[in-house]
């Protein structure tokens, strides 16, 4: 389902709870279905569900392309040659479309980079590292 989707049917929703025809924008019948506590429990869960699927299609829009993309060896190649040269850390991110998080935690992994040097949190460890 598209963003857009998502919110044409919580607008359709949203005008269903507050009584009217989604269409016309006319109130509905006193004696509808939607009067009753179970249906608008159920139309208020819905539109809450479609809230949450909303904001994380927002949220994924904002990540870089890569994340949560398996590394290839080429491009890990890469990431040591780029590091070993000294390049920023937030420039080869960019560069391989991951987070600032996943570079450290790759170049952790291959050796190059220690838990101390981490400028983010590794939450898979379940400490906090400094901040710069």
């Amino acid at each position: 389902m598209t963003t857009n989707n998502i919110q044409s049917s919580m607008k359709v929703l949203e005008a269903l709870i507050a009584g009217n025809d989604p269409e016309t924008g006319k109130p509905l019948p006193h004696d509808s279905a939607l009067n009753r506590a179970d249906v608008l429990r159920a139309l208020i869960g819905g539109l809450g569900a479609l809230q949450e699927t909303y904001a994380r299609a927002q949220r994924r829009s904002q990540l870089p392309t890569n994340v949560g993309r398996s590394w290839s060896a080429d491009e890990e190649q890469e990431l040591i040659d780029a590091f070993q040269s000294k390049e920023p850390l937030a420039n080869i991110a960019a560069r391989h479309g991951r987070t600032l998080r996943a570079i450290e935690a790759r170049l952790e992994r291959k050796g190059l980079l220690t838990p101390e040097d981490r400028v983010t949190n590794n939450s898979f460890a379940g400490t906090n590292k400094k901040s710069k």
